[in-house]
């Protein structure tokens, strides 16, 4: 019995145990490459030529299953529906096998987009982490630096109302003795009211410098906050 293309029966079932023995040697390199290091490797290329090898096989089990059923001899015809019947099984378990090899290739490429998915999510969030922290760490140290500020201020204001405070005292003094030394001269009651009227100008003097002080002090505190 000859097919399409002039193989007999005999031939056509040759070469599908051909193919059938070289899609299984490949299958295998296959499962090594997967199974061989904790990284997976997969081959293309290999995986495309056991799917065509299998392939063929297959359409030679449909040219082989018109053949032999054109046997006249019964013994015969049984004989060779078993041997196509076993061809076209291992055929549909190698490619069982190619077809699960496909889905743990596919489940592998999803698992890695996920992760690769995840830790750019994962940078993502950590760039977003630190960039709060850089900008709670600046607003620390603007407030040191305005506490820092304000103590300056402060202790500048202090030493400015001390040294009013000693002038005040010097002042005082200064008018203690003036009078003193006025009472011991004798001069007129008039000049006394002179100098204590200027006094009273430089208490105003001294006392509105202090609340310009204080008011600009309140001032630098509040910008500050």
């Amino acid at each position: 019995m000859e097919g399409g293309g002039g193989a007999t029966l005999s031939e056509i079932y040759q070469n599908s145990k051909k193919l059938l023995l070289r899609t299984r040697d490949g299958l295998e390199r296959l499962e090594r490459l997967e199974f061989s290091s904790s990284n997976p490797v997969d081959s293309p290329e290999l995986s495309l030529a056991v799917k065509k090898d299998i392939s063929q096989i297959q359409s030679l089990c449909v040219e082989m299953d018109h053949l032999w059923r054109s046997i006249a001899a019964k013994s015969q015809r049984d004989l060779w529906r078993r041997k196509v019947e076993q061809v076209a099984e291992e055929a549909d378990s190698l490619k069982e096998s190619l077809d699960k090899y496909f889905l743990r290739h596919q489940k592998r490429m999803t698992e890695a987009k996920e992760r690769a998915e995840l830790l750019g999510r994962a940078n993502g969030d950590s760039a977003h982490v630190l960039r709060i922290f850089d900008e709670e760490a600046q607003a620390m140290q603007s407030a040191r630096n305005s506490s820092m500020m304000l103590e300056e201020a402060y202790s500048k204001g202090v030493a400015i109302l001390t040294k009013y405070a000693d002038q005040r005292d010097r002042l005082k003094g200064a008018h203690r003795k003036a009078l003193d030394v006025l009472n011991t001269v004798g001069l007129s009651n008039s000049v006394l009211k002179l100098i204590e009227r200027r006094n009273r100008v430089d208490k105003w003097i001294k006392y509105t410098g202090m609340v310009v002080s204080v008011v600009i002090l309140y001032t630098f505190w509040r910008w500050a906050h």
